[in-house]
């Protein structure tokens, strides 16, 4: 990811921050994020809506995985932890609402679906392996996956905004998850997904450190 993603602050876009590594943890989690997103730019390049595909079906993963977990690690300690099983799984649902949104929009080939079924298994088994291992590094990850979803949709805006991509209407399924206007378009979805994925950053960020706490 270019430099410059990192360097907004709040005064140039209040949806904009970064988390600042500190620790073996955070480097794996940013270094790891670095590389995927050179990746993912490389792949999809400005195809932003078949980008956002593939990448919210791997989003919708970590927040059922961490869910889960956590379920079960209350189930065994016999302990609540109603709030966090909550907030990962209504994550979860999100990022799954934003993937249903986007195939709407951007009607992916086989190949993509082909790319989706591939990075779904392979993300989730190694995600798993990595949230049992250390869970703070895992929500670290996550905060800096959704640091890059933040600056991608941002990008987004950019394209949509400039006129080099349409801002078609909005599909049905985001007018009613979102409770846009009968008369929605393309940039109020990403508008209303890039705000989501903010708070996701926040939220995993905020977990992650919550781990220094105890």
């Amino acid at each position: 990811m270019p430099q410059s993603a990192y360097s907004a602050t709040a005064t140039d876009d209040p949806l904009s921050s970064h988390h600042q590594p500190s620790g073996l943890s955070d480097q794996i989690a940013f270094r790891l994020t670095r590389f995927l997103r050179w990746f993912a730019d490389r792949f999809f390049k400005k195809r932003y809506g078949h980008r956002a595909v593939v990448l919210e079906t791997v989003a919708g993963v970590p927040g059922m995985v961490g869910g889960m977990l956590r379920h079960m690690r209350s189930l065994r300690r016999m302990e609540d932890d109603r709030e966090w099983i909550h907030t990962l799984l209504e994550e979860a649902e999100n990022e799954r609402m934003h993937l249903m949104t986007f195939i709407e929009i951007a009607k992916p080939s086989w190949f993509e679906r082909l790319i989706v079924l591939l990075a779904q298994g392979i993300f989730f088994t190694c995600f798993l392996l990595l949230y049992i291992v250390s869970a703070r590094t895992a929500h670290r990850l996550v905060g800096y996956f959704e640091e890059e979803a933040v600056y991608s949709y941002t990008e987004y805006l950019g394209e949509i905004d400039s006129g080099r991509l349409a801002n078609t209407p909005a599909p049905q399924i985001a007018i009613d998850y979102w409770q846009l206007p009968a008369d929605a378009r393309l940039r109020d979805v990403v508008l209303a997904v890039r705000a989501d994925e903010a708070g996701h950053r926040d939220v995993n960020h905020s977990l992650a450190d919550s781990f220094d706490q105890n």
